[in-house]
């Protein structure tokens, strides 16, 4: 039974190793996001399984936005199972060590009792769930951005033109295939989520549909200009057939699918699942 203490930043590869964790303590200092389409990358480490099991389309909102959650947030979406003050994570640890248990119930009861219900804030992505489930429900990347659009020239709204320009600055290539592995993922189990997303990170690292995960590295990490130079540059660029690729398994030597080891201990209905 794994129990994830989420006391700083939960980004990307950290979010992979925690978040699929039955017990995720969040804190006043936990800071979730996965940024990759500012990348040219998309959301991976099973991203595509626990984004899409979010509230209604909070999950495609957040994958392809990169917004970024405190531990209120991670609490209120279900990111995080329980919040309890940085200042009481000592006594935490200490209260496992004691319970010294596999039990579920048990270490449930007694992170609870430490746990409190943070409030969220005024400004919270979480008071947004009614137009992101209105706008990121729709089939198409195109199809959000053009309902954000129409809310934004209603009403004016410093939230809505920020996720519009997130959406905008983001590669067009990582968008489409971002939004298309999370919706996948909603019919999937952990394992099936995990193949799919390795074959995605191969045909990226082949570069030979879009090299935009070695420019964003170049623009955002390296010289840091924020300024990547997309290619494709634009969404209707980016055809469902090179989007299909990114899906398809790579019939060449030295490129093999991931192969999930199958732990005993697991019933075999189970593992039909996966």
């Amino acid at each position: 039974m794994k129990v994830s203490i989420l006391n700083g930043i939960v980004m990307g590869g950290g979010a992979g190793v925690s978040i699929h964790g039955s017990f995720r303590v969040a804190t006043e200092n936990s800071l979730f996001a996965m940024p990759e389409t500012a990348l040219g990358l998309f959301p991976d480490v099973g991203a595509s399984y626990f984004l899409s099991r979010l509230p209604g389309f909070f999950g495609e909102y957040v994958g392809l936005t990169g917004a970024r959650l405190d531990g209120a947030e991670m609490l209120a979406c279900g990111l995080a199972t329980h919040f309890v003050p940085s200042k009481k994570l000592s006594l935490l640890e200490d209260a496992l060590c004691k319970a010294d248990s596999n039990d579920p119930a048990v270490i449930s009861a007694t992170i609870s009792e430490l746990s409190l219900a943070p409030n969220l804030k005024e400004k919270s992505d979480c008071h947004r769930l009614n137009i992101i489930n209105k706008c990121f429900s729709r089939r198409t990347v195109e199809e959000i951005i053009l309902a954000l659009e129409r809310e934004a020239a209603d009403k004016e709204d410093e939230w809505i033109s920020s996720t519009i320009q997130s959406l905008k600055k983001a590669s067009p290539t990582s968008l489409k295939i971002s939004l298309r592995s999370i919706r996948e993922g909603r019919l999937q189990g952990i394992g099936k989520c995990l193949v799919r997303e390795y074959r995605m990170v191969c045909t990226v690292m082949r570069g030979e549909i879009s090299k935009d995960f070695f420019e964003g590295c170049r623009a955002i990490l390296l010289e840091k200009d924020k300024n990547p130079k997309w290619e494709p540059s634009r969404l209707e660029q980016v055809t469902e057939d090179m989007v299909d690729l990114y899906f398809s398994k790579i019939n060449e030597e030295g490129w093999e699918d991931l192969d999930l080891p199958r732990r005993s201990n697991i019933p075999p209905h189970a593992i039909a699942k996966l």
